[in-house]
């Protein structure tokens, strides 16, 4: 399926700030499914998956899983904003599977996104090169010097003025679902280093709408509204698995407030 593409909007300015926290969290509670090789994590938005090069007191995912699971290795990541599955080995055999799936693109890792705009998609896919900016903080299309990447992605539901998309990275290039959505000209909500704008619950509700006077109206999601939804692969003993992680708080709120007022 051919596509206008909008390759006009890339430029290496740097990325606005997000700053957010997170509570101390109990590992065992975000652990969606284990046996005696994996653990599959529902990830929280703003946790890292490894330890941050800066002096910070958050959490990481890596350190999380090392003190509940000695030889525990992250299998692949997730950016600290983006929530959902996460894959991690108990043992080094268990690792080298995953890791063979993951180069031979067997794993299947389907995402849900809020886009800014209505969008009818279906298997839609974006074949663009991505490189990195000088400053590592982002990404850009670059048909020179870009490395290959693809993105199938499909509407699962619009609304007036927002879509839910399911994306599917056939690559694992960074931030390449954003960029491609940018490309497509359906930046994901809250994403303001690829085109993304808030989204708040005067712009569902219209005029149902009153706020309180002297108040600010803040955005239902801080973040990019990105989830990790499921991932698919072959355990040690050639079992497909298939794991979905739920909703966060925050994701959830704006898909509801869509679902009712959208």
């Amino acid at each position: 399926m051919e596509y206008d593409f909008d390759l006009s909007v890339f430029d290496e300015k740097e990325t606005p700030k997000i700053k957010n926290t997170i509570k101390k969290i109990d590992f065992k509670d975000i652990i969606i499914f284990e046996n005696e090789d994996y653990i599959l994590i529902n990830k929280p938005p703003y946790l890292s998956s490894l330890d941050e090069r800066t002096q910070d007191k958050h959490q990481s995912i890596l350190r999380l899983a090392k003190e509940y699971s000695d030889d525990a290795q992250l299998c692949h990541r997730l950016d600290k904003e983006t929530s959902g599955v996460l894959a991690i080995a108990k043992n080094p055999a268990a690792y080298r599977n995953l890791a063979m799936q993951f180069e031979a693109r067997e794993v299947a890792k389907r995402y849900h996104a809020i886009s800014n705009g209505v969008h009818d998609f279906e298997g839609v896919s974006v074949y663009l090169p991505i490189a990195q900016l000088r400053d590592g903080t982002g990404v850009r299309i670059d048909r020179e010097k870009g490395k290959i990447a693809e993105t199938i992605f499909n509407t699962l539901k619009a609304y007036r003025n927002y879509t839910l998309v399911e994306c599917m990275p056939i690559t694992g290039r960074m931030h390449q679902i954003r960029v491609h959505l940018q490309c497509l000209k359906a930046s994901i909500v809250s994403d303001p280093m690829y085109g993304g704008d808030d989204i708040y619950l005067s712009q569902i509700k219209s005029k149902k709408f009153n706020l309180k006077n002297g108040t600010e109206e803040i955005p239902l999601i801080r973040r990019v509204a990105l989830h990790a939804h499921s991932l698919t692969f072959r355990l040690m003993n050639g079992e497909v698995l298939t794991t979905e992680a739920p909703y966060p708080k925050d994701f959830g709120v704006v898909v509801k407030q869509l679902d009712k007022f959208g």
